[in-house]
């Protein structure tokens, strides 16, 4: 089994507003680079999805060590609550909804086919993988082609100027235009 080494981050002007995710993949000798820009999503919403983003580039069971400076991402795998919520329906303790499921039943989809284990970092220290993946992440927020984070602008829209009020139509919901 291969070993693998994943340093993730996220980046988020604003949150929410642009955003960014970032990750740089080492197996041997090789090294990868990811990064992916949104134009509205949150700062947790990008530390989830560099994990995602770099975890779907093994094609083999491998063993991952996960650098990130997101104990949101890590805590939810070192201290169980992922299981928690999936044992519950994805609710937290408190009955609400788990945020960012989309996310989080992706992430935990790409580790089950892994042994993996995280690594907590402090995120603008010295450690210069993360500060590699943290300028990667940044750079791609503000970059020109962003990508639609389609789950979190479905959830959040933004008013469109100029068009007086909005309504939110939740999913499922149909509405008449005139």
């Amino acid at each position: 089994m291969k070993t693998v080494a994943i340093f993730t981050d996220g980046a988020c002007s604003g949150n929410p507003g642009p955003g960014g995710c970032a990750a740089v993949i080492r197996c041997g000798d090789q090294r990868q680079e990811l990064s992916r820009g949104y134009r509205r999503t949150t700062n947790n919403r990008m530390e989830l999805s560099g994990a995602i983003l770099a975890l779907r580039e093994l094609k083999d069971r491998c063993a991952v060590e996960i650098t990130t400076d997101s104990t949101y991402v890590m805590n939810a795998f070192q201290e169980g609550w992922i299981r928690r919520w999936k044992a519950n329906g994805w609710r937290t303790a408190s009955k609400q909804a788990v945020q960012n499921i989309d996310l989080w039943m992706q992430l935990d989809a790409e580790l089950a086919r892994h042994d993996f284990r995280f690594r907590w970092v402090k995120g603008h220290g010295d450690h210069p993988e993360n500060n590699r993946c943290d300028a990667l992440a940044v750079a791609a927020a503000k970059g020109a082609d962003l990508l639609v984070d389609a789950e979190y602008e479905q959830d959040h829209p933004l008013p469109t100027e100029g068009q007086g009020p909005v309504r939110t139509v939740k999913r499922g919901e149909t509405f008449e235009l005139f």
